[in-house]
């Protein structure tokens, strides 16, 4: 453990209060929120470049929440440093877009593991090196998330490093998606991978090669079988759901 102040996420060990966990949603923008869904008396510490943090206390133990920003890349970064200063448990919080029918509007997706579409993990590990998630810590939201009743799926996640074209997307500037990803989203659903986002992957590959573990949870708000279209009215509800499940399953964790 360093106590140095890290250049990327300007923290230190003394920042986190001797915590273990950390929650890494993607967009600063989201990190207050869900901090204050755990503990109202969370407290900001920071921000640089992509990096925001907030300090919440759950079940009398700190809880660090750390935006990772877009991408592989800078989750990579993310999670170097957080594991610098001491953080063992990763939990990746964001939004998804669903390829399966069998997935609505504001269901969770638990990662169970993630396609390798990106660059960043083969920087830690060969691309025959697997991108899987800490089945404990998995065991937790998914278990969770049983409780409570919320509709979730455990899958594997497809990670792209592009939002457009690794994703077969065609509404993007040029509408030119390669023809090595044209009609990938039909062979990934026919494989049963679940969903596209962009940074479970690097998380879990990095993790893995460090001895942390990690996870990953998203909220659906597209539904890649009927729409390209982003539901922006599915967020509060995805957003509430996920809150309430990283509540029931970090309450009584220890070590």
């Amino acid at each position: 453990m360093s106590d140095q102040r890290q250049y990327h996420i300007a923290l230190s060990a003394a920042d986190i209060q001797g915590g273990a966990d950390v929650l890494l949603p993607g967009d600063p923008g989201r990190v207050a929120d869900l901090a204050r869904s755990l503990d109202e008396n969370a407290v900001a510490l920071g921000a640089n470049r992509e990096y925001c943090s907030w300090l919440a206390h759950l079940d009398g133990r700190p809880v660090l929440v750390c935006s990772s920003g877009l991408g592989a890349p800078s989750t990579a970064v993310a999670v170097e440093e957080l594991a610098n200063i001491g953080l063992k448990r990763f939990i990746r919080v964001g939004t998804t877009g669903a390829i399966q029918p069998d997935i609505d509007f504001a269901d969770i997706v638990i990662s169970k593991a993630a396609v390798r579409l990106e660059g960043t993990s083969s920087h830690y590990a060969p691309m025959a090196y697997p991108a899987v998630a800490s089945f404990s810590l998995t065991q937790r939201l998914v278990a969770a998330a049983e409780r409570l009743g919320v509709p979730h799926h455990v899958g594997i996640t497809a990670s792209s490093d592009t939002f457009w074209p690794g994703q077969e997307r065609y509404d993007s500037h040029s509408g030119y998606v390669r023809r090595a990803f044209q009609g990938s989203l039909a062979e990934w659903r026919a494989l049963g991978v679940a969903n596209f986002e962009m940074e479970a992957a690097a998380l879990f590959t990095t993790c893995s090669t460090f001895g942390l573990e990690a996870a990953c949870l998203c909220g659906v708000i597209a539904r890649r079988v009927d729409s390209q279209a982003v539901d922006h009215d599915a967020y509060p509800l995805a957003a509430e759901r996920w809150q309430a499940i990283i509540r029931e399953a970090l309450v009584g964790t220890r070590g």
